[in-house]
Parts: C-alpha cells; structure tokens; sequence
C-alpha cells in the first residue's frame, strides 16, 4: 500500500451523513471518540479551497519567519505532543470516507492521562521494561543506560532492540529526537520517584512500583493542568474550570471529543519553529535535519542530546528557547514534509488536517463559538482574520481549525487582569474546547489527582514540568 492510499488522499465519498442527525442516542463509551457539540450541523469546504490555503507558498506559509512567543518555552509543545499520545490514537480513519458518528472509531490510547505509554501494561504482562530482581526489580524501568551491548549513546538514549527501535510503552513517542528525549525524561523521573520513595519510607516490590507510579502520573497531570494549560489556555480559562464546573465536556466516562482531536489539538503545529537550541551556546538544529529529524534509531550525536533546561523554565533561569507565535501561519516544512510521498496536498500538515474537518463532519468554527457564547465582536473580528487568508471560504462555514489558529491570532490568551494576549495561546474557542477536555479527562479518573484527591500538592522539588524533567538530568 502506499503512502498516499494508507493515508486515504482520495475523493471523498458518503456524503449523505450530512442529511442525518448528529444526536446518536447513544452510551458514550470511553475506548471510542464522542462529540462536544452534537446538535451543531456540520460545516464543508471544497477539497481545493482547502489545499490552497494550506499550499506550500499558499496563504498559511511562515516560510522562515521566526516570530517567537514571549512567555511560552518551546518545550511546551513537544510535550503537548507527548500528552496527546498519553490519550489518543486513532488507527482505523482515513480521508476518503466520512466519519458520521465518531462513536464507531475506537481510541486505541486509554483516554486518561495515565502513562500508559510510560508503563505500558506493567510490570507483570511487560517485564522487558523493568528492572528485574533486588530491590528495584520490578519497579524501574530500564533505559539505555541499562544495555551494555547497545549500540549509540546509550546513556543518553531509550532502552533498544538490536534492530534500533524503542522498547517503549508507544513507539510513536521515538518519532523524533526531541519527543524520544522527553520519554526519556519522564522514565527518569519515575526511576528518580521510586529511589526517593524507597529511601524515606524502605518500601519495596509491588508496594513501591504502585506508589511510584501513582506520584510520578499525579505529579505528570498537575504539570499538565498548571503548566501546560495555563500556558496554552491561560489561567482564567483554567480556573474558571476548575472552580465553577465544565460547560460543554459533560459525560460519566472519560472520553476524547473529535473537535478536540481532529481541530483544537492541532494547534500546537502553528507553534513548532523550523530550528531548535536544545544545548546551551550551541547553534539551532533543523527540527526535520538529519541529528533532530530522525527517529525510530539510536541515539547516535551528541547533539541530540536535549538539555531540558534550554526548552522549559527551570530552576536554573536560563534563557529559554521560546515557541513561535500561535497563529494562521506555519513552518515552512510543515507545509512539504519531507518525510511523506506523495502529491502537495498530501505533504502539507495544515492541508491533511482542514482536510480531516469534512471527513469528521466538524461544525463551523464560527457555529461553535456562537454556541459557548462568544461576543460577536469578536467572532466577526477572527471572520475578517480568515477572509485575508482566503477569500473563498466567504463569511461561514469556517474549518474549526482554521477559526482557532486566527482566533489565537486576533485575539489570543486571557489574562489574569483580564486582557488578552494575541499570538500567546488559544482564544476563547480554542482554551474552552482544550482545556475542558483535558481537566475532564483527569476529573471523569478515578485514579487521577483530581478524580481522586483534590486536596492532594505536589512536593516543591517536582511541582512543574521543568522541574519533573530536570530532576533526574544527568
């Protein structure tokens, strides 16, 4: 099969979803995806209205441009990109054919934020990614480091089979060097939890497995609401959430919604620059070159090696790699990825995911704005953003995730003395659809910090992400 067929760049077909009601009747199941807004009609855009906006050389082209966030460290995106492989995985849709009730798609990921790509099934059913026998046998898990014949920097790198790929609860978490390293990172941090655990309290086996493991994810998920999502959503949005309830993610199981998956997710890709400084006074790497780029192999340049305290605000207040701007513009690459055969449409990322808007029957990004209550003023505001982008797509009916990238555009982040900062993280639209998700995802857990103990703190030493992926940094 190739490329472009596995992918399913093909005509779309079923259109006659679109004359049925988007209200299943159904029990929402939490190995399956759902909907938020089930009542909105879904919204369609000519396949090439929308390869033309997301051409290489097309409207949505940064080329080189590197205008960078002020406030949100680079390495907070690649770990977005490590939480949505926490949650989903959607192995079975292509673009060829419509996706009428996202109840049929099964979530290979557990749509928790569990680490299961950390743990995979444990100890018992995976033994190959612990230690085994004395006091830790069982409990950490084993890296490079841990195989003397493995071929690389393997002090440096994941635990590997002969032939180069990760032994790693989800191998897409090997794609490339940064995301590899941030796994790296967080087993780590779970080897450094279970040492500390071991020497204050002398627990042992099962008992420190278990208790490592519930630290090392509850102190994973307080990173996610109070770092990641206040970055990405910013603080009013979380709060607000957390204090008075969520408005739109309502269900008694934890599940992922399609306009999380399939659109507001996604915005992390307006947000990865063409070049990254992951060593400190050494030169930016392309982020698709031949030492970043890489994946599924040994860790083989010292380059490669990320140094956490460049890509993350840490202790060490270093000057820290920023992300680029969240808005309607990309990399350049992103929009001809080198890694992928096939047509224009088919290499440019913006292009594959307007694309996947009709397949997953979406509804308009200015529908679901109405819904959750926006101004006017503003939604018209981020209409005349995405009419400069094009022309074509007229005053309705805008790609969700188009809306959301010129939302964050024009309007941008809340504030704590309640402005709004353009360009710094999601709008209204965008924080609401991502943020109820995820602090969803966490309260629907009866194994989560919030679905569990909402008293519960994390300890000073591990209370933000910086510092849960330094700590154990050689």
């Amino acid at each position: 099969m190739s490329n472009s067929e596995h992918h399913g760049m093909k005509p779309l077909e079923g259109l006659s979803a679109y004359c049925r009601s988007s209200k299943y009747g159904e029990e929402q199941r939490d190995d399956r995806f759902g909907r938020l807004f089930q009542y909105l009609s879904p919204a369609y855009t000519r396949p090439d209205i929308l390869a033309a906006i997301g051409a290489k050389n097309g409207p949505m082209d940064g080329k080189s441009s590197d205008k960078r966030t002020d406030t949100v460290p680079v390495g907070m995106v690649f770990f977005g990109q490590f939480v949505d492989h926490d949650i989903t995985l959607d192995a079975s849709t292509t673009f060829d054919s419509v996706v009428d009730n996202p109840g049929e798609v099964a979530n290979v990921r557990t749509p928790t934020l569990d680490l299961d790509c950390i743990y995979g099934l444990g100890p018992e059913a995976q033994p190959y990614l612990f230690e085994q026998g004395g006091t830790f046998g069982g409990v950490k898990l084993l890296t490079g480091v841990d195989n003397p014949g493995q071929a690389g920097l393997r002090d440096s790198d994941l635990l590997r089979s002969p032939n180069g790929r990760a032994i790693i609860g989800d191998p897409r978490n090997d794609e490339n060097r940064v995301i590899s390293q941030i796994q790296l990172a967080i087993i780590r941090f779970h080897n450094h939890v279970a040492q500390t655990l071991h020497d204050e309290t002398g627990l042992e086996g099962h008992d420190l497995y278990e208790h490592s493991r519930q630290q090392t994810t509850w102190h994973y998920q307080w990173a996610v609401v109070n770092d990641f999502l206040t970055d990405m959503c910013g603080v009013p949005v979380v709060e607000k959430i957390l204090g008075c309830g969520r408005q739109h993610y309502c269900s008694e199981v934890p599940f992922i919604p399609i306009e999380f998956s399939v659109a507001a997710y996604r915005f992390g890709h307006s947000m990865i620059p063409m070049k990254l400084q992951v060593q400190k006074g050494k030169s930016r790497l392309e982020l698709f070159g031949t030492i970043l780029g890489r994946g599924f192999d040994a860790l083989t340049d010292p380059k490669g090696v990320v140094d956490w305290h460049e890509l993350l605000f840490t202790p060490e207040n270093r000057k820290v790699e920023r992300a680029q701007k969240l808005d309607t513009k990309m990399a350049g690459d992103l929009l001809n990825l080198p890694f992928i055969d096939g047509t224009p449409a088919e290499k440019s990322l913006a292009t594959r995911n307007l694309l996947r808007g009709n397949t997953f029957l979406l509804p308009a990004g200015e529908k679901i704005a109405v819904a959750i209550g926006c101004p006017e003023d503003q939604i018209k505001k981020v209409i005349k953003k995405v009419a400069k982008v094009n022309g074509d797509l007229g005053d309705e009916g805008i790609p969700l995730w188009l809306y959301l990238l010129a939302e964050a555009e024009v309007i941008g982040r809340a504030e704590s003395d309640g402005s709004t900062n353009e360009g710094e993280g999601l709008g209204p639209v965008g924080a609401t659809i991502v943020a109820e998700t995820l602090i969803g995802l966490l309260e629907l857990d009866d194994h989560s910090y919030l679905g569990a103990n909402r008293n519960w703190s994390p300890r000073e030493e591990w209370n933000t992400l910086g510092k849960l992926v330094t700590v154990a940094q050689p």
